[in-house]
């Protein structure tokens, strides 16, 4: 008889964490699961480590892959799974014991109350804890995410919001969620994406109407690797740029939502001269665009890339304070009492 629930781990190279997160899976309050392990070609000792686990619990399933990347890798693990609710966990994260019983409460309590038309389609999300790791394997921070309850819209919003702009936790976390596994039916995971997976995931789910509900718990224990993608600020940027992409070719109506994002990430790209970041933003802008921390502002294309020629011919100290050491600031000043030109305070402006 097939399970209720599916939880399906992806790992690469993570056998030093694998156990602590397969083993949060075996000892969940609700125990009518598989744990389905999807190794996406591991030239580490995970091998070992898995034998151990499948040898320990009959739930335990192993499915080893060449390496694709972790949408492959879940993509993968969905078709291998039974369950009619599916998680996905990864191989360095953990989940809390009562996380399961707890999410499943939430969505059978409110089947009478549903205002969706399928009631099955429907995802339930949680907050988190963030952990930060070293490379010696030692955590140095924890972070609690409190996510809290809301709405389809804010969700959205969210979801176009860098995290590195925003005052408010990742909301839809991969591995606080449960789905119904017609969710997974109808979507996969993006395989062309190297990060941002879950936002693209999440966000369609979201458009075509999947309803989310809250479940206040802290589910998932979500590690964070100092020397991970996520700290890589140039792959970061790009990711964000395609992620941005793809999303204002689908949906039109929301590239409003996004421009705070690409205002950032046009305003890095023009201090830094980034010129393939520079000419993939263009078309995703809308005008007015502001630069130097809003202190200019463009309203049509043209200016905008006169701008940034003026920039790749202009001393960087000219145009950002970052850039101005001790002998870059006389200039200025010496330049601007030539000019007759008097600084901007703070209280001026």
């Amino acid at each position: 008889m097939a399970p209720i629930v599916s939880i399906i781990v992806t790992c690469f190279n993570q056998a030093d964490y694998l156990k602590k997160s397969v083993k949060s899976v075996l000892v969940q309050t609700f125990s009518d699961l598989e744990c389905i392990i999807v190794d996406d070609g591991s030239t580490d000792n995970t091998a070992e480590i898995v034998t151990l686990l499948v040898d320990s619990d009959p739930r335990v399933k192993y499915f080893f892959k060449q390496n694709g990347g972790v949408s492959s890798a879940r993509n993968f693990g969905f078709e291998q799974a039974a369950g009619q609710w599916i998680q996905f966990l990864d191989g360095d994260d953990w989940i809390d014991a009562d996380k399961t019983r707890f999410q499943l409460d939430r969505a059978g309590a409110l089947n009478a109350n549903s205002t969706n038309a399928n009631p099955a389609e429907r995802v339930i999300y949680s907050d988190y804890e963030r952990v930060f790791i070293d490379q010696n394997h030692e955590i140095v921070k924890r972070e609690l995410n409190v996510v809290g309850a809301l709405t389809n819209q804010q969700l959205v919003e969210r979801l176009l919001l860098p995290d590195f702009l925003a005052n408010s936790p990742f909301p839809l976390l991969q591995q606080c969620l449960l789905m119904h596994r017609k969710v997974c039916e109808q979507k996969r995971f993006d395989e062309t994406m190297r990060a941002l997976e879950d936002r693209d995931f999440v966000l369609d789910r979201l458009m075509a109407g999947v309803e989310f509900i809250y479940a206040p718990i802290v589910g998932s224990f979500y590690v964070k690797h100092s020397f991970g993608l996520t700290s890589n600020w140039q792959k970061l940027k790009a990711s964000y740029i395609y992620y941005y992409q793809i999303v204002c070719q689908k949906y039109p109506q929301l590239k409003q939502f996004c421009q705070r994002g690409l205002g950032f990430l046009l305003d890095e790209a023009i201090r830094e001269k980034e010129a393939i970041h520079f000419q993939k933003l263009l078309p995703l802008m809308e005008f007015p665009v502001y630069l130097l921390d809003r202190k200019l502002k463009l309203d049509q294309l043209i200016l905008l890339r006169l701008f940034y020629w003026f920039r790749l011919v202009s001393p960087s100290f000219l145009l950002y304070e970052k850039y101005r050491g001790p002998r870059s600031k006389k200039l200025l000043a010496q330049l601007t009492k030539v000019f007759g030109a008097k600084p901007v305070s703070k209280d001026s402006e």
